[in-house]
């Protein structure tokens, strides 16, 4: 197998292994030795549990957040320069997606390094096929401002692309804030613009609604610290 970069999905959450990750993913799991992780704990987990024969002590991690520095991130892909591929962990769904890891795979690009993306889930896109939005033309805008005024601004904005552009308009917050985005979206955007809220994606309590902004008033499922997506439409 010719040395690459290959960038592993890992679970959404306590999801079954088997249930979102195709075997081939623990055959490329069980012949790579190095890995670039967010944190090293967890990553170890995710692989003993992705495949129990792995010898997780047997492997080496590079840590990647916000306090690696770009000489650092070159330096992480020295195996492929020695004929070694290179596993790329996000914390959960794919790596690179609204990740930091896309730095390391530009890297490799500029580099002329192979990049294998792997198969497994994102829940940027089972919440877009579950919405019954436009899937032709979309866009994902991660975290919105923080302050109250700016945010307000930028949902009328996100607003006025969906009616303008016919656009899918996607956006995610910090779980422990999910409940006061819900309701700002509720105050700011119009009765008959449509909200889907994603949450929990593929684990056991799976929640996926559409409703217009004026059926969602009073209607707020409580999403305090669970991972969640939201997606404005027409």
């Amino acid at each position: 197998m010719q040395p690459s970069l290959f960038l592993i999905p890992v679970t959404l959450g306590e999801t079954p292994h088997e249930q979102v990750l195709p075997a081939y993913n623990r055959e490329i799991i069980l012949s790579v030795h190095y890995f670039i992780v967010e944190n090293i704990r967890t990553a170890r987990r995710f692989l003993k549990k992705a495949e129990p024969q792995i010898r997780i002590d047997d492997l080496t991690f590079y840590e990647l957040n916000k306090h690696t520095s770009p000489e650092e991130l070159s330096g992480f892909l020295a195996p492929l320069a020695q004929g070694q591929s290179i596993g790329l962990l996000s914390e959960a769904g794919c790596p690179a997606i609204a990740d930091p890891g896309a730095d390391i795979v530009a890297i490799a690009q500029r580099k002329g390094y192979p990049v294998v993306p792997l198969v497994g889930p994102s829940s940027i896109l089972l919440s877009l096929m579950g919405s019954g939005f436009n899937g032709q033309s979309f866009a994902f805008h991660g975290y919105l401002p923080i302050d109250g005024g700016e945010r307000s601004a930028y949902l009328k904005k996100l607003e006025s692309r969906i009616y303008g552009e016919n656009q899918t308009q996607i956006f995610i917050e910090t779980p422990y804030r999910n409940n006061k985005l819900a309701e700002e979206i509720l105050r700011t955007c119009r009765p008959s613009t449509r909200l889907c809220i994603a949450s929990d994606l593929t684990c056991n309590n799976e929640y996926i609604k559409t409703r217009t902004i004026k059926e969602w008033k009073g209607h707020l499922p409580d999403l305090n610290k669970k991972p969640t997506i939201f997606l404005l439409y027409k």
